[in-house]
């Protein structure tokens, strides 16, 4: 029995089918432990390091009170710094990607040498050739 693939279902079948939504799948698995490592690195060397210039340990401390509302702007900052890292990688990471594809475009298809052309075939070149001076 052939399989329906109109309506929403069968739609959705197509699109879960296609191999750039596995492509996807994989990325958003990468990405999100790639996460993990940009927060280590901002969190555990980063911060520490800004921290001896700032005369804190973490960024996370750093808060201002105002009327009695806490502002914890340390969080933001390690949000941004780890949001810059993360972009600057996969900046990097599509900078690397479009340069290998341009170097594979620019490639010369080097067309197959093409053979000796035959004794018949000199010929009757030579013969096309005299006719088309008119000789």
């Amino acid at each position: 029995m052939k399989e329906k693939t109109s309506g929403f279902f069968g739609e959705f079948k197509q699109f879960i089918a296609r191999g750039n939504v596995m492509d996807m799948a994989v990325g958003v698995i990468i990405g999100g432990a790639f996460s993990s490592i940009t927060t280590s690195l901002i969190n555990d060397v980063i911060m520490p390091l800004l921290g001896i210039f700032t005369g804190s340990i973490s960024f996370a401390d750093m808060a201002v009170e105002i009327n009695g509302a806490v502002i914890g702007y340390g969080n933001f900052i390690q949000a941004i710094l780890n949001f810059l890292v993360m972009a600057f990688v996969v900046f990097c990471l599509v900078k690397a990607m479009n340069s290998f594809h341009r170097k594979k475009e620019e490639a010369p298809n080097q067309p197959a040498p093409q053979p000796e052309p035959s004794v018949e075939e000199k010929l009757l070149t030579e013969i096309r050739d005299l006719l088309k001076e008119g000789k």
